[in-house]
């Protein structure tokens, strides 16, 4: 996936590390939704891999998964549902999640409903029901993230004077990447918005608080993830 020519310079997705499950009982059927962030195909693919074995005695395996920045790869299955009533239901409850007001941009989210038959035909619309729901249910208590695109600076100071300057500029809010050691000096990593404006402000804001002696090299850019506040 080719992150770095989307359009777009953010959007959000689920916060990294386990899958997220939220399950709901309608009419005596159980529906269990996993959500899992996912960055490829395979990765999405891999969650209804895993909840097929897992649930191995459920009728069903609905799934859906939106990947990229700029949304562009969206798929859906039924799964043996009637046609329209799952698939569909969920990528609509996924695309259409507002994640600030008047924002829907939640993305590389795979998510599965798993389904096990209470012996109540819900109907076409029950279903549809049933499985926006369940998504929509699942994403009121997922915990979400913003993913930036940003630009790398850095900036090379001396090992005793680096971890003040590293407070320093948390202090001012500063979003910090990785830092590493080399045997002459630190290096400090900072994530800065990917325009000129923002790349200026940090520069300034580092020769100010080492009095001038450090200046901030811009580097490439990588997708960071930032606290939803």
């Amino acid at each position: 996936m080719q992150e770095q020519d989307s359009r777009s310079g953010t959007y959000t997705t689920l916060a990294a590390g386990r899958d997220f499950r939220h399950e709901l009982e309608i009419k005596r059927s159980r529906f269990i939704t996993v959500l899992r962030r996912a960055g490829t195909e395979a990765a999405a693919r891999d969650l209804v891999a895993d909840l097929r074995r897992e649930f191995h005695d459920a009728r069903h395996h609905c799934s859906v998964f939106v990947l990229g920045p700029d949304r562009t790869i969206q798929r859906s299955s039924d799964d043996g549902e009637p046609a329209g009533t799952a698939g569909i239901p969920m990528l609509e409850a996924l695309l259409k999640r507002e994640t600030a007001p008047g924002v829907t941009d939640l993305s590389d989210t795979s998510a599965v409903v798993v389904r096990y038959f209470g012996g109540v035909l819900l109907g076409a619309g029950g279903l549809v029901r049933a499985y926006s729901e369940s998504v929509s249910a699942a994403l009121d208590l997922a915990p979400l993230v913003r993913r930036s695109r940003m630009r790398i600076c850095s900036t090379a100071v001396p090992h005793a004077a680096a971890g003040r300057l590293e407070n320093d500029l948390r202090a001012t809010g500063a979003v910090m990447a990785e830092t590493s050691y080399q045997d002459r000096h630190t290096v400090l990593r900072i994530a800065v918005p990917d325009h000129a404006a923002a790349i200026a402000a940090a520069t300034d804001r580092v020769l100010q608080l080492t009095a001038g002696s450090a200046t901030l090299t811009p580097g490439g850019t990588e997708w960071v993830d930032e606290a939803i506040t």
